[in-house]
């Protein structure tokens, strides 16, 4: 770690993050975080608070290992996008050229007193709708109405391997025709199932073999190591939105009425020990270290320590803005992302002024359901990345907070 005037950082300005994240951290709030920020290449704050685990007083530690969530949406992403440059796919190809079960997909139309309405599709999903969610697809604990609640009668979200996972989702129509909306959905594991049907790996074997291991990221998996359990956090909150049945004005009602209990112990949760339960778009285990050589790849234009996993070129491509304007402001059941775009597995601030804070048009990251946030600002060559366990990720702004802090310290 550097001193931050070397990056233009005024330390005073930076030592704001500690109260700002500190107010969200207590024995009713967050029991831990981690927040970690780096410019121009250069780590320049990593710091801890509070506990990774209640029940045994441990606090928080720089090297906590922490279930990451939707933010390994993005890692799986940049995945699939390493295939494409080996040719092995185009993004406005079908997906049932690869997950024939696709053709047949039907599409929600509407209900009678009997029966729900099922219309044929008007195109294919393809790869690219995938990876921006316009798909169709979405998510068990939206509310949007009749297939969502179809996700939870059916309990599509159980674990259960990848290859069954996207065969119950094939029994359920989509919500609305490829690419006439933006939802975000379950898409992304169904990316992860398409990089096992095209390299014939599974994905945790593809993601280590050609992500994790030329990149040095030791700490990221599905699963922690029983050596390494004792680095790892318990997860806390209201109730776990990975349960099949669980809906989001249960998520964040509970949580408003203070209900914040252990969800997942470090020894006793599905990440605990080596399993089978692959998913694109959540499952990963990392510690902010180790995301922060992911982020460093890509503020690198795809290049880490001589290991190049991307062309610059497939850099731009990603992290452009491919939604329409007739789609946005982006939604996510009744709260609008003003100010982003999406690209390719990545949120992308495409009006500052829109977004309501600090950062730069092109800056693009995303975050988890356990309240983890990252960001990648190009412009300023600034990464900001923090972790905590706590469910529902939002409920307490502490990723809001960080970022202002951490952006007002720049002062050249």
């Amino acid at each position: 770690m550097i001193s931050p005037k070397k990056v233009g950082l005024s330390p005073e300005r930076l030592a704001r993050i500690k109260p700002g994240i500190g107010k969200h951290i207590g024995k009713d709030k967050i029991a831990g975080a981690i927040t970690l920020l780096a410019r121009r290449g250069e780590l320049v704050h990593l710091e801890c608070a509070g506990l990774m685990d209640r029940e045994n007083q441990k606090p928080m530690r720089e090297d906590t290992i922490i279930r990451i969530w939707s933010m390994t949406k993005p890692i799986v992403s940049v995945a699939l996008m390493m295939l494409y440059e080996k040719g092995c796919f185009q993004l406005f190809d079908p997906v049932s050229k690869y997950i024939p079960a696709f053709k047949d997909l039907k599409v929600y139309a509407g209900e009678t007193k009997s029966a729900i309405k099922l219309a044929d599709l008007e195109r294919e999903v393809t790869v690219r709708d995938l990876l921006v969610h316009t798909s169709g697809l979405t998510y068990h604990w939206w509310e949007y109405g009749k297939v969502e609640q179809m996700y939870r009668d059916e309990k599509v979200f159980t674990n259960k391997p990848l290859s069954e996972f996207i065969a119950d989702l094939m029994k359920l129509p989509l919500a609305f025709q490829p690419g006439t909306g933006w939802r975000y959905s379950v898409s992304v594991d169904v990316v992860g199932y398409l990089i096992e049907v095209i390299s014939g790996q599974p994905l945790d074997v593809f993601l280590r073999d050609n992500m994790f291991k030329p990149l040095g990221m030791t700490d990221t998996g599905f699963f922690v190591p029983e050596e390494k359990l004792d680095r790892f956090s318990a997860e806390y909150g209201s109730c776990d939105l990975g349960a099949p049945d669980t809906t989001g004005s249960k998520w964040f009602g509970d949580a408003e009425d203070g209900v914040n209990v252990l969800l997942n112990s470090p020894t006793e949760s599905l990440e605990s020990a080596p399993h089978k339960v692959f998913r694109g778009g959540h499952g990963l285990v990392s510690t902010a270290p180790d995301y922060l050589r992911f982020c460093r790849m890509l503020l690198n234009k795809g290049e880490l320590d001589g290991k190049k996993l991307l062309s610059r070129k497939t850099v731009e491509l990603i992290t452009a803005n491919h939604i329409s304007p007739g789609l946005m402001p982006l939604e996510l059941e009744g709260e609008e992302l003003f100010g982003y775009g999406f690209g390719l597995g990545f949120r992308v601030l495409t009006d500052v002024g829109q977004g309501q804070t600090m950062g730069s048009k092109g800056e693009f990251g995303w975050a988890g359901a356990s309240s983890t946030y990252f960001w990648i600002d190009p412009v300023e060559e600034f990464i900001g990345i923090q972790m905590a366990q706590f469910q529902p990720g939002g409920h307490y702004p502490i990723a809001d907070d960080f970022r202002v802090t951490a952006y007002q310290s720049i002062v050249d």
